[in-house]
């Protein structure tokens, strides 16, 4: 198995001519998967088919609005749909699947007619699961990466063929990080398809599990750490209440400052278990994102005021 850090040759999605040719099937949804999507398509690679999420019913109209692969694919005039099932119809013995960010399990028998590869947004064993970019931010990682693995009917078990690392920095959300991670996936994956995919390994090391993100988790502890509180603010939506409404934490910074647990002034900093944060966006209910002065003006609110 070949691991590097995140700084990749240029050449890696630009080398075109010199890459293996490959018939593939795609499987994945948001935008992270896009960039992986794309960068096959710009390596020269044959994509017979893509497969994706069903199309979600959003807005006051309730529009059905399809995933950020199905635009993509549309828009380059790949063939897309959301029936998994077709997959069948392409497994010849050459076609691959690349999984990224689909979003469903692959039922084991389509993976006896098909082989297939994962892009997997974590160094494993570290993150098998849901969210393993929210859970290594949540953990205060130091670092994190991605993996190419074939696709096991076990969850995220399947021998790696290379891994990258990168750091996760103090102001990496989960936005950030994924975009990154995409990126490194990207070229990652481009590289490894080069080969005959005859070197992967078995995973080793301590396994840890990403579990989805549970509703609860968004809600902010003013008693836990200020540090907690920093990484839950760029790992989740997180949300506190001011009388009852609703206030969305957009983004926030730690200081050493000791003050009254859960408890916000008119300078946005609010007490933790231990120091204390500062508010910079927030978002109320119901309206846009804005600066934690601007909410704070025009709240008229008597601060100090308890949150929570």
């Amino acid at each position: 198995m070949r691991f590097r850090s995140e700084k990749v040759a240029a050449s890696v999605l630009t080398d075109a001519p010199h890459t293996m040719r490959r018939r593939i099937v795609f499987l994945g949804s948001p935008a992270a998967a896009v960039t992986v999507l794309e960068a096959l398509h710009r390596a020269g690679h044959e994509i017979a088919l893509v497969v994706t999420r069903p199309d979600v019913r959003r807005g006051r109209g309730s529009a059905h609005v399809p995933t950020a692969v199905k635009s993509w694919a549309i828009e380059h005039h790949l063939e897309v749909t959301d029936d998994l099932q077709r997959v069948a119809q392409f497994a010849d013995g050459e076609t691959l699947g690349v999984v990224v960010a689909y979003g469903r399990i692959i039922p084991p028998d389509l993976l006896e007619k098909m082989p297939m590869v994962n892009v997997h947004f974590s160094l494993l064993p570290r993150w098998r699961g849901a969210a393993p970019v929210e859970r290594a931010i949540l953990e205060g990682d130091s670092k994190t990466g991605v993996c190419i693995m074939d696709v096991a009917e076990g969850l995220d078990t399947g021998d790696v063929h290379a891994c990258a690392a990168t750091d996760i920095d103090t102001s990496d959300t989960t936005a950030t990080l994924t975009d990154r991670l995409a990126d490194l996936g990207a070229e990652l994956l481009v590289e490894v398809l080069r080969t005959d995919l005859a070197s992967a390994v078995p995973q080793s090391g301590d396994t840890t599990y990403a579990r989805k993100i549970d509703k609860s988790e968004h809600l902010i502890d003013w008693t836990a750490t200020a540090d907690h509180v920093h990484r839950q603010v760029r790992a989740l939506a997180a949300v506190t209440f001011v009388n009852g409404k609703r206030l969305r934490i957009l983004e926030c910074g730690v200081t050493d400052d000791v003050r009254e647990v859960g408890v916000v002034d008119d300078d946005g900093h609010v007490g933790c278990a231990n120091g204390s944060v500062t508010l910079v966006r927030v978002q109320p209910e119901g309206r846009s994102p804005m600066s934690f002065r601007e909410w704070a003006n025009g709240s008229h609110l008597a601060f100090p005021v308890t949150l929570g």
